[in-house]
C-alpha cells in the first residue's frame, strides 16, 4: 500500500509540474508553431529519467525502489510518460537491441497515434 501511495504522490506532483510548465511555456512562446510545452516536458522527462536511472543504477539498494516509484514512477510519469519511453528504448539500445529499440519506438508513436485517431473517431460517432 505504501508503493502506491508513493506513486499517486508523487504522479500529482508531475502532473501540477507539467500543468505549470504548460502555462509556462505558452506565456514565453505565444503562438509557437508546435507545442512548446510538450516539447520541454519530453525533453526535461527524458533527461530526469535519465539522472534517476543512472542515479539508482549506482545506489543499488532497496531503498532505491522506493525512490524508482516515487521518482520515476510517480513524479515523471505524471510529467510525461515519454520519460519512460525513453528509458526502456535507450536500455535496448544499450543492450544491443537495436532492431527491436527501433521497431518498439516506431510502433509506440504511430500506434498511439492511430490509437488516438480511433478514439477521436468513436466519440465524435457518439457526439
Amino acid at each position: 500500500m505504501t508503493n502506491l501511495f508513493l506513486v499517486m504522490g508523487g504522479g500529482a506532483v508531475g502532473a501540477a509540474l507539467r500543468y505549470q510548465l504548460g502555462r509556462f511555456a505558452s506565456h514565453m512562446a505565444p503562438g509557437a508553431v508546435w507545442p512548446v510545452g510538450t516539447f520541454a516536458a519530453n525533453l526535461i522527462g527524458g533527461f530526469a529519467m535519465g539522472m534517476l536511472a543512472g542515479w539508482l543504477a549506482r545506489a543499488g539498494s532497496n531503498a532505491g525502489e522506493q525512490w524508482r516509484l516515487l521518482l520515476g514512477v510517480g513524479v515523471l510519469g505524471g510529467f510525461t510518460t515519454f520519460s519512460a519511453f525513453s528509458l526502456e528504448t535507450f536500455l535496448m539500445i544499450e543492450r544491443g537491441q537495436l532492431l527491436l529499440a527501433l521497431s518498439y519506438a516506431l510502433a509506440s508513436v504511430i500506434g498511439a497515434i492511430i490509437a488516438l485517431a480511433v478514439g477521436m473517431q468513436i466519440m465524435r460517432g457518439v457526439a
